[in-house]
């Protein structure tokens, strides 16, 4: 038997995700424009109506680094990417940075691609770590403070007052990731927004917190799918 055609209404989804307060939720066509956001992105941006950000780009509604590095995942999945539980910043609405894993996918429409669609979920609202992503605040905290310089794990176990072998539990428990590994991410996303200005690569990744150029380019290739100087001109193309 063939399945129903189904139609279904991209207004009814948003009102569906305005009574989820710990997701973020957005359709964009295929500029990159802002067509259909929830209420939470709202609360998130400080804005009052969806007329305030209806047609607008990320570039034009968030700083400039978290704009341009959400721009250039839209021109990605645009062309067919697609992005599942990446782990990223995102402002609160107290303005403050906070993490979330984010899904973005293209939509199609007589199989071409006409937007995209996506949510971002707070981590620490993912059932089972809250608890567990509030005794890692502070140390995220100085994670994304000196990230630059020599974060010890010395310094994290003081921090938190976890054992070590505690301490990967849990880091690996909230984000799937060892200390070392989200203190990486958080390096390279770092990166990802210097490479928006005019720095050259070598200066970037120093300050940054990579030893030489070299192995901030194979950590860079083995997150982001491309080098620096790849992401640099796709970011200016």
């Amino acid at each position: 038997m063939k399945p129903a055609s189904l139609s279904v209404d991209a207004a009814e989804v948003e009102a569906l995700f305005d009574s989820i307060p710990d997701v973020l939720f957005f359709i964009k066509d295929r500029e990159g424009r802002y067509t259909h956001v929830n209420a939470t992105m709202l609360r998130r941006l400080g804005l009052r109506s969806r007329r305030e950000i209806i047609g607008k780009r990320a570039s034009e509604v968030y700083p400039s680094g978290l704009g341009a590095t959400y721009g250039l995942q839209d021109r990605q999945v645009l062309e067919g990417a697609v992005i599942d539980n990446l782990l990223e910043l995102h402002l609160f609405s107290d303005q403050e940075p906070g993490w979330c894993l984010t899904c973005k996918r293209p939509l199609q429409v007589d199989g071409q691609v006409a937007g995209l669609i996506g949510i971002s979920r707070d981590l620490a609202s993912r059932e089972g770590v809250a608890a567990d992503y509030l005794s890692l605040r502070e140390a995220l905290v100085h994670m994304n403070r000196h990230y630059a310089g020599n974060v010890r794990i010395h310094d994290l176990l003081a921090i938190t007052g976890f054992s070590e072998s505690k301490l990967e539990r849990t880091f690996h428990k909230v984000f799937q990731l060892t200390p070392l590994q989200l203190l990486t991410r958080i390096r390279i996303q770092a990166a990802m927004h210097r490479l928006h200005g005019p720095g050259s690569i070598a200066d970037i990744a120093q300050a940054c917190g990579f030893s030489d150029q070299s192995a901030f380019t194979r950590r860079f290739v083995a997150l982001a799918g491309m080098t620096p100087r790849e992401y640099r001109a796709l970011r200016q193309g």
